[in-house]
C-alpha cells in the first residue's frame, strides 16, 4: 500500500516560518519582486500581471496529461477519436492540437515544452504519458489507470508540486484491459492498485518542483523516493521539445532548433532557439520563444531528434518518408537499445538521459533550469530558491485559508487550489482549419463536415484554461469552466474574469 503522500521525504506542504520582512529580503535578488502594501509576495507578482502585464504567467502547466484518443486529435472518417489515435501510438506521432506529458510545462501559446519520462528497466514502454483504458476497454467507460497528484501551485505558477507514483515491476498494461473487459460492465472497476504492483511498497514517489526564480527563469527539482525494501535502478529523462507547427501545409515551413549548449563544473545544457523558425500564423502579432537554455547535473547525457511522426511504424513501409530520426526515438533508444537518436546532437526534440541507483528507502535528485540567460552556476541556487518559492506559498495561501480552519481543513483547501491550477491548459483548436484541413492536396474525409463541430467553426481558440481534468475531460466544455471560476476567483480573480469573458465572447 502507498506511503504517506505528505509525509515523507520533502513533502511538507507548509515550509518553516518566516517573517514577511525576512522572504522580502532573501527574494529581493531573483523574484523581482519586493514586499509593499500589497500583502504578500504572491499577491504583488498578480497585480504586477493586472496592472502592467508582467510575465509571470507566460509559462505554466499548460501541458496537457492525454492529447491522444481526443476529439481535436480526431481525423476518421467515422468520429471514432479512441480509435484513430490510441495510447500505443501516442509516443510515434507528432499531435496537431497540442502535446501531453507528465508533469508537463510549457509557454503561453506552446511553442516550447518540457515534461518528464521514466523507465524503471522493466517496462515495454518509456514512461511519456498517462495511461487508462479507452471506452470499449474499461468496465465502466474510459479510465486513468495512474496515480499521479497536483501537490500544490501558486496562482502565477511561481510554485508548483507534482507527484508520480511510478511502480518498480513492469506495468500491466494488457493485464488491466484483459480483466476490465472480462468484467463486462459488471462490478466494480479493476484498477492498477488491485494488481498487486505495488505491494511490498515496490515504488518510487517522483515528485517534481517548479520554482521561478523570475518569470523567464525557471528552476526544476526532481526527487525519487525508493519506498521499497532493495535498491532500485530508475532512469529520468527530462525532456526538451518544440510542438510540431511546421509540418501540416503543403509546404513545410522552416523548423526551430535544439542542440547542445556549453558544459560546465557540475552541469550540462541544452539550447532550444525558434529565431530562425517561421511561428505562429493565427496570431495578429509576431510571436516566438527566442532563445532558451535547459541546465542540469552533468551527469546526464543528452540525447536528440525530431518531434516528426514515425510514418513507417503507424502505418507501414509505404508510408516510410525517409526521416531517420522521429518522436519515438528515446523510446526506441533506451528500453530497445535501438540507434535511434541523432549522433550529430541536433533536433527539434531533446533530453537529458539520468540513470540512478536509488538505495531502499532513500531518494535521488536531479536540478534543472531552464532561461534565457548563460550562467556560469546555473544549479548552484536551485534548492535556495525552490525553498524560498515554497515560503511564498506558505504565506500567501495563510492568507486565503477561512479563520479557524483546522491543519486538515487547510491541506484540503490548498490542494484543491492546486488542482484547478495544474489543470489549466492550452486550448489549442481552430475548428475551420480542422473540418478543411490543413494540406489542400491531403484533405479530410467528406463525411468530417457532417460529424462533430460543424456548428463551431467561428472558435478558433489559443486561450489557457482551466480545465475540467487534462486526462478525462479534455475537451471544451463552456457549463463547467464557467463553474471553476467561483473557486479559482479566492486566489486570482483576473484570471477567472477572463475565463468568463472567453466563455461569453
Amino acid at each position: 500500500m502507498f506511503a504517506g503522500l505528505a509525509q515523507r521525504g520533502r513533502t511538507s506542504l507548509q515550509g518553516a516560518p518566516t517573517s514577511p520582512a525576512a522572504a522580502s529580503t532573501c527574494l529581493a535578488s531573483s523574484s523581482g519582486v519586493t514586499r509593499g502594501d500589497m500583502g504578500t509576495i504572491e499577491k504583488q507578482r498578480l497585480a504586477e500581471i493586472k496592472e502592467r502585464g508582467a510575465e509571470w504567467q507566460r509559462w505554466g502547466p499548460y501541458l496537457s496529461e492525454r492529447s491522444w484518443g481526443t476529439v481535436r486529435e480526431d481525423y476518421s472518417a467515422d468520429g471514432s477519436a479512441w480509435g484513430h489515435l490510441t495510447h500505443d501510438m501516442a509516443r510515434s506521432k507528432a499531435f496537431r492540437w497540442g502535446d501531453d506529458g507528465l508533469a508537463g510545462i510549457c509557454d503561453r501559446y506552446q511553442i516550447l515544452c518540457s515534461s518528464l519520462a521514466l523507465w524503471n528497466g522493466r517496462d515495454p514502454i518509456l514512461k511519456e504519458r498517462p495511461f487508462g483504458l479507452i471506452p470499449s476497454e474499461g468496465n465502466h467507460g474510459e479510465d486513468l489507470k495512474e496515480y499521479y497528484f497536483y501537490v500544490d501551485s501558486t496562482p502565477t505558477h511561481s510554485y508548483m508540486k507534482y507527484l508520480y507514483k511510478y511502480p518498480q515491476a513492469e506495468y500491466p498494461y494488457q493485464h488491466l484491459i484483459d480483466e476490465n473487459r472480462n468484467r463486462g460492465g459488471t462490478g466494480p472497476e479493476y484498477e492498477l492498485l488491485d494488481t498487486g504492483i505495488f505491494d511490498e511498497d515496490r515504488y518510487f514517489d517522483v515528485f517534481v518542483e517548479y520554482a521561478k526564480a523570475g518569470p523567464e527563469d525557471i528552476c526544476i527539482r526532481i526527487e525519487a523516493f525508493n519506498r521499497g525494501p532493495q535498491e532500485a535502478e530508475l532512469h529520468l529523462l527530462p525532456q526538451l521539445w518544440f510542438r510540431n507547427i511546421w509540418a501540416w501545409t503543403e509546404t513545410r515551413r522552416r523548423e526551430p532548433a535544439i542542440t547542445r549548449g556549453a558544459s560546465g563544473k557540475g552541469f550540462v545544457s541544452l539550447v532550444a532557439d525558434d529565431s530562425a523558425a517561421d511561428g505562429l500564423d493565427n496570431l495578429p502579432f509576431a510571436y516566438q520563444v527566442g532563445r532558451r537554455v535547459l541546465y542540469g547535473e552533468a551527469d546526464g547525457k543528452a540525447l536528440f531528434t525530431d518531434n516528426e511522426t514515425n510514418l513507417a511504424k503507424l502505418h507501414g513501409p509505404q508510408a516510410d518518408d525517409g526521416r531517420r530520426y522521429v518522436k519515438d526515438a528515446f523510446h526506441r533508444h533506451v528500453v530497445g537499445g535501438e540507434p535511434a537518436v541523432n549522433p550529430e546532437e541536433k533536433g527539434t526534440k531533446a533530453c537529458l538521459h539520468y540513470v540512478r541507483k536509488v538505495a531502499a528507502g532513500g531518494s535521488t535528485v536531479v536540478r534543472l533550469r531552464l532561461c534565457a540567460a548563460d550562467l556560469a552556476d546555473p544549479l548552484g541556487e536551485v534548492d535556495r530558491i525552490v525553498a524560498s518559492r515554497l515560503r511564498e506559498a506558505d504565506e500567501f495561501y495563510a492568507g486565503v485559508h477561512p479563520a479557524g480552519a483546522s491543519e486538515d481543513e487547510r491541506r484540503v483547501q490548498r490542494q484543491a487550489f492546486a488542482g484547478l491550477m495544474w489543470s489549466k491548459q492550452n486550448y489549442l483548436f481552430d475548428v475551420g482549419r480542422w473540418l478543411a484541413g490543413d494540406n489542400p492536396g491531403l484533405p479530410p474525409p467528406a463525411s468530417r463536415q457532417h460529424l462533430r463541430n460543424k456548428h463551431w467553426r467561428h472558435l478558433n481558440s489559443m486561450r489557457v484554461l482551466s480545465m475540467p481534468d487534462k486526462w478525462e475531460y479534455p475537451w471544451f466544455a463552456a457549463w463547467d469552466l464557467a463553474f471553476h471560476t467561483i473557486a479559482i476567483a479566492l486566489i486570482d480573480a483576473e484570471f477567472a474574469k477572463e475565463q468568463l469573458w472567453f466563455m461569453l465572447f
